[in-house]
C-alpha cells in the first residue's frame, strides 16, 4: 500500500496468524468513519463471512470483538454476556479505535519514523488508521494491515544483525530531523512496527527474531547498559523475562531483545497490552493500579490465576526495587491464544533516572493510586495477588537478596564500567527509599 493511499483510503484489511499457523488469513475488515474522537477518526471492524466460516476461527479479543457478524464499534462496544474476563473499570471511557487492534500500531519511536517518510517532518501528527497501514508486517503480536483481502504481501524485509550500523546511522538522522537518504530508508523502517518511545529496530540473527534498542543522542547516563543489567536480574531473580544480550554498532551499545511473539517455524503469537485487558484509553493508564491488575487476572478468562498473580506480584517488587517507574500498562501484556489469557515473559524493564531518593510507579501500587516505590505498599496489596503477609514477605526477601548476590555478575555481562556500577547501586538498585516507613 503506498503512502498516498494509506493516508486517503477509508478501508482496510486486517491479517491474522491463527495459534500454531506459519500463514496468515484474513480475519476482516478496518473502517475509517467521519466520526472524530480524541481527535482521531472512529474505526469500526468487522469479521470476514470466510473467517466466521473457519473451524479454528479465534475472536481478536472476547471482550472487544467477539466472534460474530457484527460492525463492532469501538465508541459502543457489545458486553459479550459469554466471555466474562473483562468488565471495563467505573468511568470507562469510549475509545476511537479496539485496543487489541491499537496494541498493533506502532508507538512514539515507529510514529516519527513513518513521519519522517511520509511528511519529512518528525513532529507531524497523522492517525492511528495511517500509522497501521504505513508501519512494516512484522509487527508486535499476530496481526497485519493490508490493502488487499485475498493477497497478502509483506511490508518491509528482514534486516540482519549485519545491518545494525545502517539502522543507526538512520537513528541518528531521525533524532537530528533530518531527512533520510534513500539508501537508508529501508533501515530506517525496520523500526515502524513496534512500540515504545526510545529508538530501535526489529533484527533477525538466523530464525531468531530480535528487538534492536539502541542509545539515543539525547541520553546523559547509559541507558541500554541500564535496562540490560536490570533485564539480567529479573532473570536471575527468576522472573518469566525476555532474553537478552548487549552489543555494539557504530560505536553505540545496541540492545538485543529475544522476541517471544515469534517461534522459530514462523508462527506468531497473539498479545494484549495491559491497557486492552481492562479497558483503557492510553492517557487512562495513570490512573489504573497493580491492584487492578489484579482483579483481571482473578476473573474468568485467565490461565492459572495463581501462578499468574504470584509472577505479577514478583514483577512489581522486582520494579520497586531496580527504579523501574515506567512500568505503565503498555509495558505489561498478555498472550491471548483463542481461550485464555497468560502472561507475556517481562520486558521493558529500565531503572529510570533518579536526582533525589523519592520514587514513584507509573500505576498505582494499592487500589486507591498509591504508587510510591516502597516495598511497604507492596507488602499492603499482597492480598490482592491472594498471597499472605508471609508470602509477600518471603518473595521481598529473595528479591532482594537476588539482585544483592548477582549484582556484579550481571553487571560484567551488562558491560557496565565501575563507575557506572557505582552510580547506579544504592541509587536506582535498592534504594534506601524501598525501605522507608511513609512517602
Amino acid at each position: 500500500m503506498t503512502s498516498k493511499s494509506a493516508r486517503h483510503t477509508t478501508r482496510a484489511f486486517v491479517w491474522t496468524w491463527l495459534p500454531g499457523a506459519t500463514s496468515p488469513v484474513v480475519c476482516g475488515a478496518i473502517d475509517r468513519t467521519t466520526r472524530v474522537l480524541d481527535r482521531e477518526p472512529v474505526v469500526t471492524f468487522t469479521y470476514a463471512s470466510s473467517y466466521l466460516a473457519r473451524p479454528d476461527a479465534v475472536s481478536l479479543f472476547p471482550a472487544e470483538l467477539p466472534l460474530r457478524r457484527a460492525v463492532h464499534d469501538p465508541t459502543a462496544p457489545e458486553r459479550n454476556p459469554d466471555w466474562s474476563g473483562f468488565t471495563p473499570e467505573p468511568g470507562w471511557a469510549p475509545l476511537p479505535l479496539a485496543g487489541c487492534l491499537r496494541d498493533a500500531a506502532p508507538d512514539a519511536w515507529g510514529r516519527r519514523v513513518i513521519n519522517v517518510r511520509l511528511t519529512a517532518s518528525a513532529d507531524t501528527e497523522l492517525d492511528d488508521f495511517t500509522y497501521l497501514l504505513e508501519s512494516g508486517s512484522d509487527r508486535i503480536g499476530a496481526l497485519d494491515f493490508q490493502a488487499s483481502a485475498t493477497e497478502f504481501e509483506a511490508r518491509g524485509s528482514r534486516a540482519t544483525l549485519e545491518q545494525l550500523s545502517d539502522a543507526v546511522a538512520g537513528v541518528n538522522l531521525i533524532e537530528a530531523g533530518e531527512p533520510l537518504p534513500p539508501e537508508l530508508v529501508a533501515a530506517a523502517a525496520h523500526g515502524t512496527e513496534i512500540g515504545g518511545a526510545r529508538p530501535k529496530a526489529t533484527v533477525y540473527d538466523g530464525d531468531r527474531a530480535l528487538i534492536a534498542k539502541f542509545s539515543s543522542t539525547s541520553d546523559v547516563r547509559p541507558v541500554v547498559k541500564a535496562e540490560t543489567v536490570a533485564m539480567l536480574l529479573a532473570k536471575r531473580v527468576g522472573l518469566s523475562v525476555a532474553n537478552v544480550e548487549l552489543t555494539r554498532a557504530d560505536k553505540k551499545d545496541v540492545l538485543l531483545v529475544e522476541r517471544f511473539d515469534r517461534q522459530t517455524d514462523g508462527s506468531r503469537r497473539m498479545m494484549l497490552s495491559a491497557l486492552t485487558v481492562l479497558g483503557c484509553r492510553a492517557g487512562d493508564s495513570r490512573y489504573m493500579s497493580y491492584a487492578d491488575l489484579a482483579s483481571a487476572i482473578k476473573r474468568p478468562g485467565w490461565k492459572d490465576p495463581s501462578a499468574n498473580l504470584r509472577e505479577m506480584f514478583t514483577r512489581l517488587v522486582f520494579n520497586v526495587c531496580v527504579g523501574n517507574n515506567d512500568d505503565h500498562l503498555r509495558n505489561h501484556a498478555a498472550f491471548w491464544d483463542g481461550t485464555a489469557l497468560t502472561l507475556t515473559p517481562a520486558y521493558d524493564i529500565c531503572p529510570g533516572p533518579r536526582s533525589t531518593n523519592v520514587s514513584s510507579q507509573a500505576i498505582g501500587i494499592t487500589r486507591d493510586g498509591k504508587n510510591a516505590s516502597q516495598l511497604r505498599l507492596c507488602r499492603a496489596v499482597a492480598h490482592e495477588f491472594l498471597l499472605s503477609r508471609a508470602d509477600a514477605d518471603a518473595i521481598i526477601d529473595h528479591v532482594v537478596s537476588a539482585i544483592t548476590e548477582h549484582w556484579a555478575d550481571a553487571c560484567d555481562e551488562a558491560q557496565l564500567t565501575h563507575a557506572e556500577r557505582n552510580l547506579m547501586w544504592g541509587r536506582e538498585i535498592l534504594n534506601d527509599y524501598i525501605n522507608y516507613d511513609e512517602a
